[in-house]
């Protein structure tokens, strides 16, 4: 569970800006919960305000923990994009710090890079509230563990850190040095998904995405959540079914390696003789016709029927364990109808018993507002992004307004009481019509044109 994201110098962010997911009001807290942190958050704002940004430097920070001994091993300096509009920025250091709850333990972990080496480096724990120091990083010199074993086995670590590689990433690499840093690498590593649909552009063809959405929903069983989400965006379908193809025999292992992994474009790695392919799966779903119910592939789907599919996996992935899903622009691949009922179904504890996040950005100013009389987003959940002339991106909560719990919280921000809203004058549809002054005006005197009757 996530409970605190800060920044500084990533992309529009320029000073350091904070992402606060504690509760701020006890009454709007999901009934029967204890939750360390808000269940949903949603960003809004104009276009260009740094909404995406904010997600990306979490991104950015998980990539960073997952690959980072990659560019040790590419001699490589630092990937990183500063804050680019000013002189001072693109010179400073970048620095992610996060704040967890996983399994009942608190931890911070948090890095400072520049272009070259990693510059600080830091994780603690908090068992029963008191802090221990798992290691501390200030260049080359390292101070780990509290007790005598872990010390020795997490200085090994130390001594062959690369400048330019996370020691995190480096101890979670090593089977003896695995189990202090292990709890806070998970999290990045399988309980931080980043979701949204694909739309099969990470894969060359994309029945090859269909057909791994199909296996993956075959290896975990039953899925409620996708049965949810189809059935509350009125498709007409009514179920859905997995069936696993069997592949021919090869006679010889020749056969076998003509063959090509259709995901990497490479031959497949040998086999002998009478081997067979792996089971291809295809996820079959029931619609209501005229005549009676059919079934058609998901290959035949519609990419929105396919987005649907793949958030209700990351659901699935995420409610399973208690982690965390972000999803950039959730409108975008969304209609508000499911948006809403996908919020709904992490603020309500039964469906969602281990407190599992949702954090998003979007445009749907309609998810401020209500449905069936109940907010859909609580005070504590809704966060503002905006920048300044400067293109600097600020980051800021509804609840800094101390708004009340019967407000019309989607009047009040289109009418710009909170803020974070373009402002668009007549010059924009000028600008459209390709016209220079106001309407009716030449562009060169300002006075209206002289027209024939």
């Amino acid at each position: 569970m996530l409970l605190n994201f800060r920044v500084a110098n990533h992309r529009s962010i320029r000073d350091e800006l904070e992402w606060q997911l504690h509760p701020v009001y006890d009454g709007d807290r999901p009934t029967g919960t204890s939750w360390q942190a808000v269940p949903v958050v949603g960003i809004f704002g104009s276009n260009a305000a740094g909404k995406s940004n904010v997600v990306d430097a979490l991104r950015y920070m998980a990539g960073m923990v997952k690959r980072s001994p990659l560019l040790a091993e590419d001699g490589e300096g630092v990937r990183r994009q500063p804050f680019l509009l000013d002189t001072v920025a693109p010179a400073e250091s970048s620095w992610y710090v996060i704040d967890l709850l996983v399994r009942e333990v608190r931890y911070t972990y948090g890095f400072e890079v520049d272009d070259d080496q990693v510059l600080s480096e830091w994780l603690y724990a908090y068992p029963e509230g008191r802090k221990r120091v798992v290691f501390e990083r200030d260049g080359d010199s390292f101070r780990v563990g509290s007790s005598q074993q872990e010390q020795k086995e997490l200085q090994t670590v130390a001594d062959v850190t690369s400048p330019n590689a996370l020691f995190l990433s480096m101890a979670a690499r090593s089977k003896a040095a695995l189990a202090p840093v292990e709890p806070v690498y998970r999290w990045f590593r399988s309980e931080l998904v980043f979701g949204g649909p694909t739309t099969g552009m990470t894969f060359r063809d994309p029945l090859v995405l269909v057909r791994h959405l199909a296996q993956r929903i075959s290896s975990r069983g039953e899925l409620p959540h996708l049965r949810d989400l189809l059935r509350a965006a009125d498709l007409g379908i009514e179920d859905f079914r997995v069936e696993a193809l069997e592949r021919d025999v090869f006679a010889d292992a020749d056969h076998w390696q003509l063959s090509f992994d259709i995901r990497t474009g490479e031959p497949a790695s040998e086999r002998p003789p009478g081997s067979r392919f792996p089971p291809r799966h295809e996820l079959w779903l029931k619609h209501t016709g005229r005549n009676g119910s059919f079934e058609l592939p998901l290959s035949a789907e519609s990419l929105g029927t396919r987005a649907i599919v793949e958030y209700a996996l990351a659901l699935e992935r995420v409610t399973r364990v208690g982690g965390t899903l972000v999803v950039d622009e959730l409108d975008s691949s969304l209609h508000p109808r499911l948006s809403a009922f996908l919020i709904g179904l992490f603020q309500d504890p039964t469906r969602n018993p281990h407190g599992a996040q949702l954090l998003f950005t979007s445009h749907d100013v309609s998810l401020l507002g209500r449905k069936a009389g109940e907010d859909i987003l609580k005070r504590d959940q809704i966060w503002f992004a905006s920048k300044n002339e400067f293109g600097e991106t600020s980051l800021y909560p509804l609840s800094d307004f101390r708004p009340r719990s019967e407000e019309n919280r989607e009047r009040r921000y289109l009418s710009g009481s909170y803020g974070a809203v373009p402002v668009i004058d007549d010059s924009f549809a000028l600008a459209i019509a390709g016209r220079g002054g106001a309407c009716g005006e030449t562009a060169e005197t300002g006075r209206p044109e002289d027209t024939e009757a």
